[in-house]
């Protein structure tokens, strides 16, 4: 049966930033649907909101019927759209399949949100994989776009898209191009996110590993501020795209020497490997046009979100009571 007030709908509502989106809808009071095909989402972290009235529809966006039938069920007010495919290196050797997913999922929804009289779209997209190897660090979002990777190309084809639905059929989107997200939920296990993977080096007593010489560099934002952003955004009826960062560069090395600070005396020492292809060598965004247009800006800085993320994380549970 649908909804008979007003639905928030997150595409990939059970992956990390997904999730707290949802966390967040939910505080606030929202009737909130999730779809997400939970290939790499996680019950665990939808399960508090479950238990506070969020509902999951299991689906996968490149299904356009299974997303039209979610839509027309539920009839969202407004959608964020996160799911994606987001490993660099599969959609190096999967440029294909990482298309279907990030362009033509990301149709399948905008097809769905017009149809169903979605009132506002907010679209997740990357900055670091649109910009490349940009020769302005940080960027601003009138850098060139030249993406070295296809999940690059993906995003921003996906945005052009997202950028016509508004232009030919009336429909309000706004685009968020994100930096090096990071935070709580963030899978320590997996292939991206160096913060959740070297914190969880850290917990476990391991050795992180650094693909390349450690010089390059990223622009890390809390999960909390990007949670804010998507809110405010959603909320405004600007339109475009808008770079979510801190604009501040740090490099891989130094976020060593960072956790490092968090337990002194630790053997964190790193092991260098190959750099692996299709990653930029800097990468930082430049993030004024958010606050002038949505009054945003990052509160955490690195060390607080570092701490942060060790203390509210399961997975790094044994360290909670070290870094308090």
């Amino acid at each position: 049966m649908p909804l008979t007030s007003p639905t928030v709908a997150v595409t990939g509502g059970a992956g990390f930033i997904g999730s707290n989106i949802v966390d967040a809808l939910v505080a606030r009071g929202d009737e909130v649907v999730i779809l997400d095909n939970l290939s790499t989402g996680r019950m665990d972290n939808i399960a508090a909101a479950l238990d506070c009235g969020a509902r999951l529809e299991h689906v996968d966006i490149r299904d356009a019927a299974a997303v039209q039938d979610v839509f027309a069920r539920h009839r969202p007010s407004t959608v964020f759209h996160l799911a994606a495919q987001i490993d660099v290196r599969h959609s190096v050797t999967d440029p294909a399949g990482d298309a279907q997913v990030n362009v033509q999922g990301t149709i399948n929804v905008l097809d769905a949100a017009l149809a169903t009289g979605t009132g506002r779209l907010v679209y997740s997209s990357t900055g670091g994989a649109l910009y490349g190897e940009a020769e302005a660090v940080p960027s601003h979002e009138t850098t060139a776009i030249q993406p070295i990777s296809p999940y690059g190309q993906s995003k921003f084809c996906a945005e052009g898209y997202v950028g016509l639905y508004e232009r030919l059929h009336g429909l309000s989107t706004v685009t968020l191009r994100y930096a090096n997200v990071y935070g709580p939920r963030q899978d320590p296990l997996g292939e991206g996110g160096v913060i959740a993977i070297f914190c969880g080096k850290l917990a476990a007593g391991e050795q992180p590993v650094i693909f390349g010489d450690g010089g390059q560099t990223r622009d890390f934002v809390h999960v909390s501020d990007v949670v804010r952003a998507n809110l405010l955004a959603a909320d405004s009826d600007v339109t475009g795209a808008y770079n979510i960062g801190r604009g501040e560069e740090t490099s891989v090395l130094d976020l060593v020497e960072l956790c490092r600070d968090i337990r002194p005396g630790a053997d964190f020492k790193p092991t260098l490997e190959p750099a692996r292809a299709g990653e930029v060598r800097r990468s930082a965004l430049d993030p004024t046009a958010a606050f002038i247009a949505l009054g945003w800006a990052a509160e955490f800085d690195l060390p607080a979100g570092l701490r942060d993320t060790l203390a509210r994380s399961p997975d790094y549970a044994p360290w909670a009571a070290i870094i308090a």
